[in-house]
């Protein structure tokens, strides 16, 4: 091809089948430059597209629910995890901006179920440069329009961040070893990471990209599967270079108006247009931990629990506070207490609920929040036996805070206190962890306290975690032989417990 343009993409590679069918086509009239660039704009017209989300793994249900209760459509899952699909009409669009369940947006250009590529990659390469030109782009390029109109400017958007409505947090599904391209930010655990490989970048001739168009615009392409004769840079780069060649577009990295989305997941294609430039899960946090959760895993966790007016809901190891703010930020008809044993952690919290108090009260809202702070020993918790009605906390991994070793005596501690705090018969706990082993072992220790309803897997930085709810018995705290947990660690359980702690080492 002649005038090809060169994008970041990543690899992502599964042990999956092959795929069988053919392509569905269909062709309509691009959109041209000109219209995309003119400051005239003509009336608009109320259509209706599907739009994209990326939502946290595992939390594709509650990002449907969110969908249905708020904008009144029913979304479909994605069988790439990660991924929900829903129908919106363009005059609703703003909504999609204000769910708290979704990290990126974006509309769809097109999508196959059944996309039968060549054994050939030549030949693979070549069908994907015509199909750029048979997509139904008018549509899509009109509620990008549109979509600019909606946000706030924010200056040029920068390669690492603009690339996310394409990188869902990958999840090892059950049997697979697949790994999907997973997004890494200040806000996470460094040690958590997902072991992905690096983005495959080359870099683009600018001579190619004709310099008198003022639409810059670049092709992230994101592909899993074992069974594609092509890798992702060389798709996004032909892919890219018709869509060129189609618009008379100028290609670059990190300057771009439009980003361009080509995900393949085995044999289903989507082609989509990026509608926001970093991920919505930054929204609350400013004081960032080192293990500090996505604001959007967070609205997950608490939906899991349905808050309840007047609650008291009880974080004992808050970190940086990001699920008691997104908790008195979206349901704020309860009452959120935020402790940690760390004082810089404690400081973390009461900055960022700081800064979110004066940016509410920059836009004319109430400023204040349903919430304090506190530092605390969290197996000593200075509250009221039976007095808090939700647990909703991030447990120590073991990685990146704590250890192993240590969680083997801190989780089953934490469990008793956590059940001396919680209403009896009405109390729930939502706790993530990935350290699973040691977590069910220390809820089968607490079985008189505290029953397992429900367990979601997420994916957390590359790692497979647990989010459990969990229900408050009503047994009365002090009538169980739980309650005597601490001192039968002295003689009678020392050697089991140190074989445990030496299992979980292994």
């Amino acid at each position: 091809m002649s005038s090809q343009v060169s994008m970041s993409s990543q690899v992502s590679m599964s042990s999956q089948g092959d795929v069988a069918a053919e392509p569905g086509s269909a062709p309509a009239a691009p959109s041209s430059c000109s219209s995309l660039s003119s400051s005239s704009e003509t009336e608009a017209t109320i259509f209706t597209v599907t739009v994209g989300a990326t939502v946290p793994t595992g939390f594709e249900h509650t990002a449907a629910e969110e969908v249905k209760e708020k904008i009144g459509a029913d979304a479909r899952i994605s069988k790439d995890r990660g991924r929900i699909y829903f129908p919106i009409t363009t005059d609703k669009l703003f909504q999609v901006h204000l769910l708290r369940s979704v990290d990126n947006l974006f509309v769809v250009v097109d999508e196959y179920d059944h996309y039968l590529f060549k054994e050939s990659k030549e030949e693979t390469l070549m069908e994907l440069q015509q199909l750029a030109a048979t997509l139904p782009w008018t549509n899509a390029l009109e509620v990008w329009k549109l979509n600019r109109t909606l946000k706030k400017k924010k200056g040029h958007r920068r390669g690492g961040n603009a690339s996310k409505p394409n990188k869902p947090s990958g999840e090892e599904a059950a049997g697979d070893a697949e790994q999907l391209p997973q997004e890494t930010s200040a806000s996470e655990d460094p040690t958590k990471e997902e072991s992905a490989a690096e983005p495959e970048t080359c870099v683009p001739d600018a001579s190619e990209a004709p310099p008198s168009k003022l639409i810059k615009f670049r092709v992230t392409c994101s592909r899993a599967g074992d069974k594609h004769s092509f890798s992702s840079n060389e798709a996004a780069r032909d892919f890219g270079g018709a869509v060129q060649e189609l618009f008379q577009w100028k290609a670059d990295m990190t300057k771009f108006d439009i980003e361009v989305l080509l995900n393949i997941h085995k044999e289903e294609v989507v082609i989509g247009i990026a509608l926001t430039e970093e991920s919505l899960h930054r929204r609350n946090i400013s004081h960032f931990g080192p293990t500090t959760l996505r604001s959007t895993l967070c609205y997950g966790m608490l939906r899991l629990c349905k808050p309840q007016a007047s609650d008291v809901i009880l974080d004992p190891m808050c970190g940086t506070g990001a699920i008691p703010l997104e908790g008195a930020i979206e349901f704020s008809s309860s009452f959120y207490v935020a402790g940690d044993n760390n004082d810089m952690a404690v400081n973390r919290t009461v900055n960022n609920v700081c800064h979110i108090q004066r940016r509410r009260a920059d836009k004319g809202s109430a400023s204040g929040l349903p919430i304090d702070t506190v530092q605390w020993d969290l197996c000593k918790l200075p509250i009221r036996t039976g007095s808090v009605d939700i647990i909703i906390t991030d447990m120590p991994f073991g990685k990146r805070m704590g250890s192993r070793k240590k969680n083997w005596d801190l989780y089953p501690s934490c469990l008793r206190e956590m059940a001396r705090v919680c209403r009896p018969g009405s109390g729930k706990a939502v706790l993530l962890t990935q350290d699973k082993k040691c977590f069910s072992k220390a809820v089968s220790r607490m079985g008189g306290l505290w029953r397992k309803l429900h367990t979601v897997w997420v994916n957390v930085g590359g790692l497979h975690a647990g989010v459990y709810l969990l229900k408050r018995t009503g047994a009365e705290f002090g009538q169980t032989p739980e309650d005597v947990y601490e001192s039968r660690g002295g003689v009678n359980a020392q050697g089991e417990d140190k074989e445990e702690e030496e299992e979980a080492l292994a």
